[in-house]
This record gives C-alpha cells, sequence and structure tokens, in this order.
C-alpha cells in the first residue's frame, strides 16, 4: 500500500513538473510574440487598417464600401458607421441605419462646405422610443487633392465627444487617400493604354502601306511567297492591335518582331542583314506591350532604309542577376543625339516619338533608373539598351 502510494505521488509530481514546464512554455512564447498591451494595440490597428485598405484600393463603390465599413467602424469605435455619397447610402455597419436620410442630408452639407458636421441629438429627432441615436461625427473622405465625393458617417449612443469627432476625422482622411490612390492606379492604367494606343498609331500606316507594297510585289511572280507573307502580316498585327493585356513577355515581343522583320527583309532583300542573340533563361521576362519592337523598327526604318548597301540590326537580351539587358543596334546613318535632351529639337518625321514613348512607360512601371539608354550620332549607327527586372509586382505578362 505504501509502495502504490508511493508510486501515486510520483507520478503527480511528474505531472505538476510537467505543467510548470508547460507554463513557462506558454510564457516564453508569450515573451517572444507581441507583450505589451501597446504592441497589441498597434497590431490590431494596424491589421484592421489592411483589412479595410484592400477593398478601398478597389475603388468606392457600394461593393468595395460594404466590404470595408465593419473594419472602418472597428477603427473609428462607433456605435454605428455608414459611408454616404450625399445621394445614398453605400454601406452601413452597427445601429443607427433607421436615420438614413438625417444621415445622407448631414453628408451632402460635409461634402458641399469640405468640412465636418457634428449632429447633437435636437439634430436627429426621431419617434422610436428604443432609439439610442444621440449624435453623429460626419467627415467628407478626402483625398490629398481635397476633393470627396463621399462622407464618413460615425453614429454616437450619447453626445459626440472630441475623441470621436478626431477619430472620425482621422479614419476619413486616411479612407480618402486609399481611395485618391485607386483613382491614380486607374489614371496610370487608362494613361498606358492610350500610351499604347498612341503607339500603335505611330507605328501602323506606314508599315502597313510599306507590307502592303511588297506584298504586291510578289502576287503574281511568286504567290507561295506572297501568301505566307500575308499571314506573317495577320499574325503581326494581330498582336499589335491586340485588345487585352498592358504586358507581355520578351518571347511573345520577339515572335511578333521576327514576322515584322520578315515582311521587311521581303522589302529589303539582302540589303537588311539581322542578328539575334538570345539567352534562352531570359524569353519568359515580362515587359510593358510594343516596348522592344519600335526600337527595332526605328532601327530599320531610320536607321538603314536612309543607308546605301547593306544593313545590319542586331538584338540581344542578356541575363544579368535580377536584371535582363537587352540591347537594339544598327548601323546605319545613326541621328543627332540633341533630338533626345529635354527641350531638344523636334524632327519633321517623328523618328523618335515612339522611342520616347517606350522610355516614359519603361519608367513609369519600373522606376526612373528603367529608362531607355540611347547612344548615336549623324554616320555612327544608333545602340538603344534597356534594362528590365526579371521579377516585378506590377508585372503580369
Amino acid at each position: 500500500m505504501a509502495g502504490q502510494v508511493g508510486s501515486a505521488l510520483a507520478v503527480i509530481a511528474v505531472l505538476a513538473g510537467l505543467g510548470a514546464a508547460v507554463m513557462a512554455v506558454l510564457r516564453l512564447r508569450a515573451r517572444r510574440g507581441i507583450a505589451t498591451a501597446m504592441q497589441r494595440a498597434t497590431y490590431d490597428v494596424l491589421h484592421t487598417a489592411a483589412l479595410a485598405a484592400e477593398p478601398l484600393r478597389g475603388g468606392l463603390t457600394t461593393a468595395t464600401a460594404g466590404k470595408a465599413i465593419r473594419h472602418l467602424r472597428s477603427l473609428v469605435g462607433a456605435v454605428g458607421l455608414a459611408i454616404d455619397d450625399g445621394e445614398r447610402c453605400l454601406a452601413f455597419d452597427g445601429s443607427g441605419s433607421h436615420h438614413g436620410a438625417q444621415l445622407t442630408g448631414a453628408a451632402r452639407r460635409a461634402l458641399t462646405t469640405h468640412r465636418s458636421v457634428v449632429l447633437a441629438a435636437g439634430d436627429l429627432p426621431c419617434d422610436r422610443v428604443d432609439c439610442m441615436v444621440r449624435g453623429a461625427v460626419v467627415a467628407p473622405l478626402a483625398g490629398p487633392d481635397g476633393r470627396a465625393t463621399a462622407a464618413l458617417v460615425a453614429i454616437a449612443d450619447d453626445q459626440p465627444v472630441p475623441g470621436l469627432v478626431q477619430a472620425t476625422a482621422e479614419a476619413a482622411r486616411w479612407a480618402g487617400s486609399q481611395i485618391a490612390l485607386a483613382e491614380l492606379d486607374s489614371s496610370r492604367e487608362r494613361l498606358a493604354r492610350a500610351e499604347v494606343r498612341a503607339l500603335r498609331a505611330q507605328i501602323s500606316p506606314h508599315f502597313i502601306y510599306n507590307a502592303l507594297t511588297a506584298i504586291a510585289s510578289f502576287v503574281r511572280t511568286d504567290p507561295e511567297r506572297a501568301r505566307e507573307l500575308i499571314l506573317e502580316f495577320a499574325e503581326f498585327t494581330r498582336y499589335s492591335f491586340r485588345a487585352h493585356g498592358e504586358f507581355t513577355t520578351l518571347a511573345e515581343e520577339l515572335r511578333s518582331i521576327d514576322r515584322y522583320l520578315t515582311i521587311e527583309r521581303a522589302r529589303f532583300g539582302d540589303r537588311l542583314q539581322v542578328r539575334l542573340q538570345i539567352a534562352p533563361e531570359v524569353l519568359p521576362v515580362g515587359l510593358p506591350f510594343l516596348c522592344l519592337q519600335p526600337l527595332v523598327e526605328n532601327a530599320v526604318r531610320h536607321g538603314l532604309s536612309r543607308k546605301p548597301g547593306v544593313g545590319m540590326v542586331s538584338i540581344e537580351a542578356r541575363d544579368a542577376g535580377a536584371e535582363c539587358h537587352i540591347t537594339v543596334e544598327d548601323d546605319g546613318v545613326g541621328m543627332d543625339p540633341s533630338v533626345f535632351a529635354p527641350g531638344g529639337p523636334e524632327t519633321d518625321d517623328g523618328q523618335h516619338v515612339g522611342l520616347t514613348n517606350v522610355d516614359e512607360r519603361l519608367r513609369s512601371v519600373f522606376g526612373d533608373h528603367f529608362g531607355l539608354v540611347v547612344e548615336t550620332a549623324p554616320g555612327a549607327g544608333t545602340r538603344v539598351s534597356m534594362r528590365v527586372p526579371k521579377f516585378h509586382p506590377e508585372v503580369r505578362a
């Protein structure tokens, strides 16, 4: 009996020791994690703000407002919260929605005056016996430029205190900046599409005329060659005028360039020589749509077409660690480098318009350090280089 009791006491002692060890591990983990109340509060606020920011960065609609409103109410700490454009309530969370018409009128006033509005209980009369609404704070969702198309409405179950007024104003300012960023992203996308359309318009007319002229010259003398050229021309135009996608891959751009050069060789014959040096590992690299083709067209149209005798276009794409380095070079007549300088002279034939367009789009997507580098001089040919990051979060080819 004594032995059994001793064994039981031993087991209890072991379990107690394990319990103490587990508690020690839990305390250690707590120290390693968010240990203080301030750190936990900071984390909660940042996490909630991130949850609200994601839908708002898609622009302000009833759908995005509905996804963000719960998180915004958590940030403000109000019993009820609405996003209202002065005409209707886009989203509501919490208590007090039966005051919708009054809150919409207050939102309209805040948007008109561009100032926050504080409502007292007397401003929100109600026939409901159980109504808990005692006031509200209305703050315009203004971006950095001060414009606002909607307001944040925080409902209070007591007279609005300065803390609620300040929290609502700060939350509205933050939410307005997220909406402004969404509008900026949208305008950048529209600008990029407009730049591509402008580039297509600049490239297409003269090339289509020359291509059809070249194809026509083979219709009677070599019908099979004419048929092949028509198919190449059809594939080239299909790619150049595709309606979807701001980005492409280097491989797709090179395929289109090969079709372009096939048609141009039909015009120039042996006068046009091409040298390709492409590292296979950079073929999947994403880059802005139609950013390489204008460089090749510029080399042929402005470099070699004016040069007597044989001309060479060289296209090189090298693997450079985290980047892909691309160069298009010709041994043609060259250009005056001053046309590329800020405020430089304009050319009658617009020979550098395509290059400027490509340079601006590269810088817009990758940053100012990733523009074109042009090396040229009259009689010395032209060399155009670009650096493209292999991986970039905004590029989805």
